[in-house]
């Protein structure tokens, strides 16, 4: 009975052996990946690239002054009619306003006028060649009402010219015509407005924006970046989350004296019309460093406690947590400036979930 307190007390030793051992055999498990998630998982394997980086501009959405036309009133009078507004889109032709015009009137009685002096002109050329024929004048008489003729016919056709460019009907009604197809992108024109004969501003332009321009301002200092043929995304206050992807084809030398910056253009395909001469636009520049670096998917990389980490997938077994330095992110690549070797397996989609097993 003597012995019963000590085979107690080494029981009890025992079993806190038993139970240290078995806590130290759990925390041996390694985290092992199951064939859900591992499908859930993607996978890329880190190489060396021409390390590219980015430049932000600011300009303005244009017009292609190739595909654009400025009209302009070429007579002078009151406004009677405006048929479109900004936005419309217009067809060739089509009536833009009517205008009443005092000089419209005087060029319809100078057309009719005409008419009429050809009609003399014709009937003196037939009496001097019937006079002519009976020995009653000479035949310089003939050729002088013959030129005649001819110089009033000169004049018609003059007037017929007129009325053919300046569109003109009969009467003192003027209408302003759209020169080619495209979307009214200024009007400059109100009813009752008395037009001048010398305004020399235009009323209307018309521009086909299917392809539209960006123009943009670059910086003294970020000149030697840029150079023709560079990719460019363009987005827009309208439609930020909208990227449209154009390039570099212009450019222009000069520097502005006042903002002390050079331009550049950006051809911008634009089918669905969403681009309108005059927006504000904010162009990222992609350009080449002329250097390599290890670089990896953007979707990669785990931003946690102020730090960047990446996964390293070796097996389901052999997961490891790797510190990074990051030397920047374009879009979706991400270069590494430190703590990744090339050729080394990185999670590239859903590694936060694994991240958080293995580091909670």
């Amino acid at each position: 009975m003597k012995n019963i307190p000590f085979i107690l007390l080494g029981a009890f030793f025992a079993l806190v052996a038993c139970s240290k051992e078995k806590k130290e055999s759990d925390q041996g498990i390694a985290f092992r990946l199951s064939d859900t998630m591992l499908a859930r998982c993607e996978f890329y394997h880190a190489n060396l690239a021409g390390v590219k980086n980015e430049l932000r501009l600011f300009g303005k959405i244009q017009a292609d002054n190739n595909k654009q036309a400025e009209i302009f009133s070429l007579v002078g009078g009151n406004v009677i009619k405006i048929n479109v507004e900004l936005g419309d889109y217009v067809k060739k032709g089509q009536i833009l306003a009517v205008i009443r015009s005092s000089e419209v009137a005087g060029f319809e009685r100078d057309k009719l006028d005409a008419y009429g002096n050809v009609a003399v002109a014709e009937k003196n050329l037939q009496v001097a060649k019937d006079l002519f024929k009976g020995k009653l004048t000479s035949e310089k008489d003939v050729i002088i009402a013959q030129r005649e003729l001819e110089s009033q016919q000169a004049e018609l056709a003059r007037m017929k010219e007129i009325y053919s460019i300046y569109n003109m009907k009969k009467g003192s009604i003027y209408n302003i015509t759209a020169s080619m197809n495209g979307f009214i992108v200024k009007k400059d024109i109100s009813p009752n407005e008395q037009i001048r004969t010398d305004n020399s501003n235009s009323l209307f332009a018309i521009a086909e924006i299917n392809e539209v321009w960006a123009m943009a301002n670059v910086n003294e200092s970020d000149i030697p970046l840029v150079q023709n043929g560079f990719t460019a995304n363009v987005s827009t206050l309208s439609y930020p989350d909208q990227i449209y992807k154009g390039k570099i084809d212009k450019i222009f030398t000069a520097i502005d004296p006042d903002t002390k910056a050079m331009k550049v253009r950006i051809r911008i395909p634009n089918a669905d019309y969403k681009l309108k001469p005059e927006m504000n636009a904010t162009i990222n520049v992609e350009y080449s460093e002329n250097s390599q670096m290890i670089a990896i998917p953007s979707s990669a990389v785990i931003f946690d406690k102020n730090k960047n980490w990446v996964m390293i997938y070796k097996d389901r077994s052999n997961i490891e947590t790797r510190l990074i330095e990051v030397y920047h992110q374009l879009g979706n690549e991400t270069f590494i400036s430190h703590g990744l070797q090339k050729g080394e397996k990185v999670i590239s989609k859903n590694g936060m979930l694994i991240y958080d097993a293995l580091n909670d």
